[in-house]
Protein backbone atom coordinates (compact mmCIF):
# COMPACT_ATOMS: atom_id res chain seq x y z
CA UNK A 1 0.00 0.00 0.00
CA UNK A 2 1.54 3.61 -0.61
CA UNK A 3 1.41 5.34 2.14
CA UNK A 4 1.11 9.82 1.64
CA UNK A 5 4.35 11.53 2.60
CA UNK A 6 4.17 12.90 6.29
CA UNK A 7 6.66 16.42 6.00
CA UNK A 8 5.53 19.34 3.94
CA UNK A 9 8.03 21.49 3.75
CA UNK A 10 6.38 25.13 3.44
CA UNK A 11 9.23 27.64 2.18
CA UNK A 12 7.82 27.49 -1.20
CA UNK A 13 4.10 28.33 0.12
CA UNK A 14 5.81 31.63 1.73
CA UNK A 15 8.00 32.14 -0.99
CA UNK A 16 5.23 32.37 -3.63
CA UNK A 17 2.99 34.47 -1.01
CA UNK A 18 3.38 38.06 -0.91
CA UNK A 19 1.02 41.23 0.67
CA UNK A 20 -1.86 40.29 -2.24
CA UNK A 21 -1.53 37.11 -2.89
CA UNK A 22 0.24 34.09 -4.05
CA UNK A 23 1.84 34.66 -7.60
CA UNK A 24 1.57 32.98 -10.76
CA UNK A 25 4.28 31.71 -12.00
CA UNK A 26 8.03 31.32 -11.31
CA UNK A 27 11.91 31.38 -13.90
CA UNK A 28 12.57 28.01 -12.15
CA UNK A 29 12.53 28.38 -8.34
CA UNK A 30 12.22 32.04 -8.18
CA UNK A 31 8.75 33.66 -8.15
CA UNK A 32 8.29 35.94 -11.26
CA UNK A 33 6.68 39.01 -10.77
CA UNK A 34 5.99 39.92 -14.57
CA UNK A 35 3.25 37.05 -14.51
CA UNK A 36 1.27 38.50 -12.07
CA UNK A 37 -1.40 36.87 -9.80
CA UNK A 38 -4.69 34.38 -10.61
CA UNK A 39 -7.98 34.34 -8.90
CA UNK A 40 -7.94 30.65 -9.37
CA UNK A 41 -4.61 30.37 -8.12
CA UNK A 42 -5.58 32.58 -5.04
CA UNK A 43 -8.87 30.16 -4.64
CA UNK A 44 -6.83 27.11 -4.36
CA UNK A 45 -4.23 28.26 -2.33
CA UNK A 46 -7.34 29.40 0.14
CA UNK A 47 -7.88 25.73 0.55
CA UNK A 48 -4.89 24.70 0.88
CA UNK A 49 -4.02 27.47 3.98
CA UNK A 50 -7.85 26.13 5.69
CA UNK A 51 -6.43 22.69 5.42
CA UNK A 52 -2.89 23.72 6.96
CA UNK A 53 -4.63 25.22 9.64
CA UNK A 54 -7.02 22.68 10.33
CA UNK A 55 -3.78 20.03 10.95
CA UNK A 56 -1.24 22.58 12.33
CA UNK A 57 -3.10 25.53 13.98
CA UNK A 58 -0.58 27.68 13.71
CA UNK A 59 -1.12 31.69 13.45
CA UNK A 60 1.06 31.81 10.30
CA UNK A 61 -1.44 29.37 8.53
CA UNK A 62 -4.41 31.56 9.30
CA UNK A 63 -2.85 34.63 8.23
CA UNK A 64 -2.54 32.74 4.80
CA UNK A 65 -6.30 32.47 4.83
CA UNK A 66 -6.91 35.46 5.64
CA UNK A 67 -4.46 36.92 2.62
CA UNK A 68 -6.00 34.45 -0.12
CA UNK A 69 -9.53 35.01 0.82
CA UNK A 70 -8.96 38.61 0.86
CA UNK A 71 -7.83 38.53 -2.90
CA UNK A 72 -10.95 36.88 -3.80
CA UNK A 73 -13.09 39.07 -2.23
CA UNK A 74 -11.42 41.90 -4.30
CA UNK A 75 -11.69 40.28 -7.17
CA UNK A 76 -15.54 39.98 -7.16
CA UNK A 77 -17.03 42.34 -9.52
CA UNK A 78 -20.87 44.02 -9.49
CA UNK A 79 -22.45 40.66 -10.77
CA UNK A 80 -21.30 38.15 -8.50
CA UNK A 81 -18.65 36.98 -10.49
CA UNK A 82 -14.84 37.25 -10.02
CA UNK A 83 -12.14 38.51 -12.52
CA UNK A 84 -9.44 36.24 -12.55
CA UNK A 85 -5.81 37.82 -14.32
CA UNK A 86 -4.23 40.42 -11.92
CA UNK A 87 -0.84 41.99 -13.20
CA UNK A 88 1.85 42.45 -10.28
CA UNK A 89 0.85 46.28 -10.21
CA UNK A 90 -3.01 45.19 -8.33
CA UNK A 91 -4.35 45.91 -11.74
CA UNK A 92 -6.94 43.33 -13.13
CA UNK A 93 -6.79 42.71 -17.14
CA UNK A 94 -10.32 41.81 -17.58
CA UNK A 95 -13.97 42.38 -16.67
CA UNK A 96 -15.00 38.94 -15.87
CA UNK A 97 -13.02 35.34 -15.76
CA UNK A 98 -14.06 32.20 -16.75
CA UNK A 99 -16.48 29.62 -15.66
CA UNK A 100 -14.11 27.57 -14.22
CA UNK A 101 -12.43 30.39 -12.06
CA UNK A 102 -16.43 31.18 -11.07
CA UNK A 103 -16.37 27.36 -9.84
CA UNK A 104 -13.00 27.19 -7.88
CA UNK A 105 -13.88 30.22 -6.04
CA UNK A 106 -17.47 28.93 -4.89
CA UNK A 107 -15.23 25.73 -3.62
CA UNK A 108 -12.82 27.36 -1.63
CA UNK A 109 -15.83 29.68 -0.33
CA UNK A 110 -17.59 26.84 0.72
CA UNK A 111 -14.45 24.99 2.02
CA UNK A 112 -13.75 27.54 4.29
CA UNK A 113 -17.22 28.24 5.41
CA UNK A 114 -17.43 24.29 6.39
CA UNK A 115 -14.36 24.09 8.78
CA UNK A 116 -14.55 23.72 12.46
CA UNK A 117 -11.14 25.31 13.12
CA UNK A 118 -11.79 28.52 11.17
CA UNK A 119 -12.68 31.58 13.18
CA UNK A 120 -16.61 33.41 12.63
CA UNK A 121 -15.59 36.47 11.24
CA UNK A 122 -13.84 34.53 7.73
CA UNK A 123 -17.11 32.67 7.30
CA UNK A 124 -18.75 35.95 7.78
CA UNK A 125 -17.04 37.16 4.75
CA UNK A 126 -17.34 33.88 2.48
CA UNK A 127 -21.10 33.92 3.21
CA UNK A 128 -21.54 37.36 1.99
CA UNK A 129 -19.43 36.98 -1.32
CA UNK A 130 -21.13 33.74 -1.64
CA UNK A 131 -24.37 34.84 -1.64
CA UNK A 132 -23.65 37.27 -3.93
CA UNK A 133 -22.61 34.88 -6.58
CA UNK A 134 -25.56 32.66 -5.74
CA UNK A 135 -27.29 34.01 -8.52
CA UNK A 136 -24.67 33.16 -11.58
CA UNK A 137 -24.95 29.36 -10.45
CA UNK A 138 -28.45 29.06 -11.73
CA UNK A 139 -28.67 31.03 -14.68
CA UNK A 140 -25.27 32.27 -15.88
CA UNK A 141 -23.27 28.50 -16.28
CA UNK A 142 -22.76 27.08 -19.43
CA UNK A 143 -19.99 24.86 -19.26
CA UNK A 144 -19.66 21.88 -17.49
CA UNK A 145 -16.79 22.52 -15.10
CA UNK A 146 -18.21 25.40 -13.68
CA UNK A 147 -20.99 23.50 -12.56
CA UNK A 148 -19.05 20.63 -11.17
CA UNK A 149 -17.63 23.00 -9.34
CA UNK A 150 -20.86 24.20 -8.16
CA UNK A 151 -22.13 21.37 -7.46
CA UNK A 152 -18.95 20.42 -4.54
CA UNK A 153 -19.41 23.88 -3.05
CA UNK A 154 -23.19 23.96 -2.93
CA UNK A 155 -22.43 20.28 -0.52
CA UNK A 156 -20.73 22.66 2.26
CA UNK A 157 -24.08 24.84 2.64
CA UNK A 158 -26.29 22.04 3.63
CA UNK A 159 -29.75 23.74 3.37
CA UNK A 160 -32.96 22.58 1.86
CA UNK A 161 -32.11 25.64 -1.07
CA UNK A 162 -29.06 24.39 -1.92
CA UNK A 163 -30.07 20.71 -2.57
CA UNK A 164 -32.33 22.05 -5.02
CA UNK A 165 -30.00 24.04 -6.98
CA UNK A 166 -27.23 20.89 -6.68
CA UNK A 167 -30.04 18.14 -8.11
CA UNK A 168 -30.78 20.62 -11.32
CA UNK A 169 -27.05 21.16 -12.33
CA UNK A 170 -26.71 17.81 -11.74
CA UNK A 171 -29.43 16.80 -14.23
CA UNK A 172 -27.57 19.60 -16.54
CA UNK A 173 -24.21 17.40 -15.69
CA UNK A 174 -26.65 13.90 -16.58
CA UNK A 175 -27.57 15.42 -19.92
CA UNK A 176 -24.21 16.60 -21.26
CA UNK A 177 -23.15 12.99 -20.01
CA UNK A 178 -26.12 10.81 -21.67
CA UNK A 179 -25.85 13.32 -25.08
CA UNK A 180 -22.05 12.25 -25.40
CA UNK A 181 -21.82 8.58 -23.71
CA UNK A 182 -23.30 7.03 -26.78
CA UNK A 183 -21.62 3.64 -26.12
CA UNK A 184 -19.38 1.65 -24.06
CA UNK A 185 -16.01 2.83 -25.22
CA UNK A 186 -16.98 6.62 -24.52
CA UNK A 187 -18.22 7.27 -20.98
CA UNK A 188 -17.74 10.81 -20.52
CA UNK A 189 -19.41 14.27 -20.73
CA UNK A 190 -18.20 15.71 -23.40
CA UNK A 191 -16.20 14.74 -26.83
CA UNK A 192 -12.63 15.12 -25.27
CA UNK A 193 -10.84 15.38 -21.63
CA UNK A 194 -9.01 18.42 -21.56
CA UNK A 195 -8.40 19.55 -17.93
CA UNK A 196 -9.21 19.31 -14.50
CA UNK A 197 -10.87 15.80 -15.77
CA UNK A 198 -11.68 14.05 -12.86
CA UNK A 199 -13.99 17.34 -10.88
CA UNK A 200 -16.95 16.42 -13.30
CA UNK A 201 -17.15 12.46 -11.94
CA UNK A 202 -16.14 13.78 -8.93
CA UNK A 203 -19.26 16.39 -9.06
CA UNK A 204 -21.61 13.72 -9.41
CA UNK A 205 -20.68 11.48 -6.51
CA UNK A 206 -21.31 15.13 -4.50
CA UNK A 207 -24.69 15.03 -6.07
CA UNK A 208 -25.67 11.73 -5.26
CA UNK A 209 -24.43 12.38 -1.85
CA UNK A 210 -26.95 15.38 -1.21
CA UNK A 211 -30.02 14.22 -3.69
CA UNK A 212 -30.06 10.08 -2.69
CA UNK A 213 -30.63 10.15 -6.65
CA UNK A 214 -28.79 7.23 -7.75
CA UNK A 215 -28.57 7.97 -11.28
CA UNK A 216 -26.02 10.45 -10.29
CA UNK A 217 -24.33 7.86 -8.60
CA UNK A 218 -24.37 5.27 -11.70
CA UNK A 219 -22.61 7.98 -13.86
CA UNK A 220 -20.18 9.24 -11.30
CA UNK A 221 -18.72 5.52 -11.21
CA UNK A 222 -19.09 5.20 -14.53
CA UNK A 223 -17.36 7.96 -15.92
CA UNK A 224 -14.62 7.58 -13.39
CA UNK A 225 -13.79 3.92 -14.32
CA UNK A 226 -14.04 5.49 -17.98
CA UNK A 227 -11.07 7.99 -16.69
CA UNK A 228 -9.45 5.62 -14.97
CA UNK A 229 -8.90 3.26 -17.24
CA UNK A 230 -7.15 5.90 -19.31
CA UNK A 231 -4.94 7.63 -16.89
CA UNK A 232 -4.10 4.11 -14.84
CA UNK A 233 -0.75 3.06 -17.34
CA UNK A 234 1.94 0.36 -16.52
CA UNK A 235 1.01 0.72 -12.96
CA UNK A 236 1.15 4.05 -12.28
CA UNK A 237 -0.96 7.19 -12.80
CA UNK A 238 -0.48 9.35 -16.19
CA UNK A 239 -2.97 12.30 -17.19
CA UNK A 240 -4.00 13.29 -20.06
CA UNK A 241 -1.68 15.67 -21.38
CA UNK A 242 -2.49 19.50 -22.38
CA UNK A 243 -0.63 18.99 -25.79
CA UNK A 244 -3.82 17.91 -27.52
CA UNK A 245 -6.13 16.42 -24.64
CA UNK A 246 -7.53 13.56 -25.83
CA UNK A 247 -10.20 13.80 -28.56
CA UNK A 248 -12.85 11.55 -29.37
CA UNK A 249 -11.95 8.61 -31.63
CA UNK A 250 -8.45 9.95 -31.33
CA UNK A 251 -5.15 8.88 -29.05
CA UNK A 252 -4.79 10.31 -25.84
CA UNK A 253 -2.16 13.05 -25.65
CA UNK A 254 0.96 11.87 -22.97
CA UNK A 255 2.06 15.48 -22.51
CA UNK A 256 2.69 17.58 -21.12
CA UNK A 257 1.46 15.91 -17.59
CA UNK A 258 0.02 18.60 -14.77
CA UNK A 259 0.22 18.42 -11.51
CA UNK A 260 -3.16 19.43 -11.51
CA UNK A 261 -4.57 16.78 -12.77
CA UNK A 262 -2.84 14.39 -9.69
CA UNK A 263 -4.21 16.32 -7.02
CA UNK A 264 -8.18 16.00 -8.93
CA UNK A 265 -7.63 12.72 -9.70
CA UNK A 266 -6.98 12.13 -5.57
CA UNK A 267 -9.76 14.47 -4.50
CA UNK A 268 -11.95 12.50 -6.58
CA UNK A 269 -11.04 9.28 -5.65
CA UNK A 270 -11.08 10.46 -2.11
CA UNK A 271 -14.84 11.24 -2.44
CA UNK A 272 -15.58 8.07 -4.21
CA UNK A 273 -14.13 6.22 -1.22
CA UNK A 274 -15.73 8.61 1.42
CA UNK A 275 -19.32 8.03 -0.78
CA UNK A 276 -19.01 4.25 -1.45
CA UNK A 277 -16.90 2.79 1.19
CA UNK A 278 -14.83 1.02 -1.50
CA UNK A 279 -11.51 0.05 -1.04
CA UNK A 280 -10.28 0.39 -4.59
CA UNK A 281 -11.34 3.98 -4.82
CA UNK A 282 -8.85 4.49 -1.88
CA UNK A 283 -5.92 2.80 -3.43
CA UNK A 284 -6.24 4.95 -6.36
CA UNK A 285 -6.05 8.11 -4.50
CA UNK A 286 -2.83 7.47 -3.26
CA UNK A 287 -1.55 5.51 -6.57
CA UNK A 288 -3.23 9.82 -7.95
CA UNK A 289 -0.88 11.48 -4.88
CA UNK A 290 2.51 8.95 -5.67
CA UNK A 291 2.74 10.22 -9.20
CA UNK A 292 4.56 13.23 -7.23
CA UNK A 293 7.34 11.54 -5.70
CA UNK A 294 8.16 8.82 -8.26
CA UNK A 295 5.29 6.98 -9.41
CA UNK A 296 5.23 8.62 -12.70
CA UNK A 297 6.43 8.03 -16.39
CA UNK A 298 9.47 9.15 -15.44
CA UNK A 299 10.54 7.47 -12.19
CA UNK A 300 11.39 10.86 -10.91
CA UNK A 301 9.82 12.98 -7.91
CA UNK A 302 8.26 16.28 -8.99
CA UNK A 303 9.12 17.19 -5.48
CA UNK A 304 12.24 19.52 -5.19
CA UNK A 305 14.17 19.06 -1.90
CA UNK A 306 16.59 22.75 -2.10
CA UNK A 307 12.75 24.63 -2.28
CA UNK A 308 9.84 22.75 -1.34
CA UNK A 309 8.32 23.32 -4.29
CA UNK A 310 6.57 20.92 -6.91
CA UNK A 311 8.04 21.53 -10.66
CA UNK A 312 5.06 22.46 -13.18
CA UNK A 313 5.19 18.63 -15.00
CA UNK A 314 6.65 15.87 -17.05
CA UNK A 315 7.08 16.80 -21.09
CA UNK A 316 8.71 14.51 -23.50
CA UNK A 317 12.36 16.50 -22.44
CA UNK A 318 11.78 15.64 -19.20
CA UNK A 319 10.50 17.73 -16.18
CA UNK A 320 9.37 21.01 -16.48
CA UNK A 321 11.75 22.94 -13.58
CA UNK A 322 9.46 26.03 -13.20
CA UNK A 323 7.42 25.69 -10.00
CA UNK A 324 4.54 27.54 -10.02
CA UNK A 325 1.17 28.30 -7.75
CA UNK A 326 -1.00 25.65 -9.40
CA UNK A 327 1.73 22.83 -8.82
CA UNK A 328 2.91 23.31 -5.18
CA UNK A 329 -1.00 24.39 -4.15
CA UNK A 330 -1.55 20.83 -6.17
CA UNK A 331 0.67 19.09 -4.59
CA UNK A 332 0.53 20.46 -1.08
CA UNK A 333 -4.17 19.90 -0.98
CA UNK A 334 -3.72 16.09 -2.12
CA UNK A 335 -1.13 15.39 0.49
CA UNK A 336 -3.59 16.86 3.30
CA UNK A 337 -6.34 14.98 1.99
CA UNK A 338 -4.81 11.74 1.49
CA UNK A 339 -3.11 12.18 5.20
CA UNK A 340 -6.41 13.22 6.19
CA UNK A 341 -8.26 9.90 4.82
CA UNK A 342 -5.40 7.65 5.89
CA UNK A 343 -5.77 8.49 9.16
CA UNK A 344 -9.28 8.14 9.60
CA UNK A 345 -9.31 5.04 8.02
CA UNK A 346 -6.60 3.42 9.77
CA UNK A 347 -7.47 4.68 13.20
CA UNK A 348 -3.92 6.52 13.96
CA UNK A 349 -5.39 10.45 14.36
CA UNK A 350 -8.35 12.74 13.90
CA UNK A 351 -8.67 14.36 10.97
CA UNK A 352 -11.45 15.56 8.21
CA UNK A 353 -11.62 14.40 4.81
Amino acid sequence: MIKSELLIDESHIFRMTDSTGMLQHTRWSTPDYAKGYTTDDNARALIMAVMLYEQQHQKKYLELVYRYLAFILHAQNETGRFRNFMTYERKFTEIEGSEDCFGRCLWALGYTMASPAIPQGIKDACLDVFRRALHNIQFHLHFVRGKAYSVIALEFLNSSEVRGIVSELAAQLADAFATCATDTDWQWFENKLTYDNAVLPWAMFIAYRVTNEEKFLKIAQDSLSFLDKTVFRSGFFWPVGCKGWWLRGKEPALYDQQPVEAAMSTLAHLAAFAITGERTMLELAQKSFAWYSGENSLRKSLIDPDTGGCFDGITPEGINRNQGAESIVSYVMANLAVRNTERLTYGSMEGRV
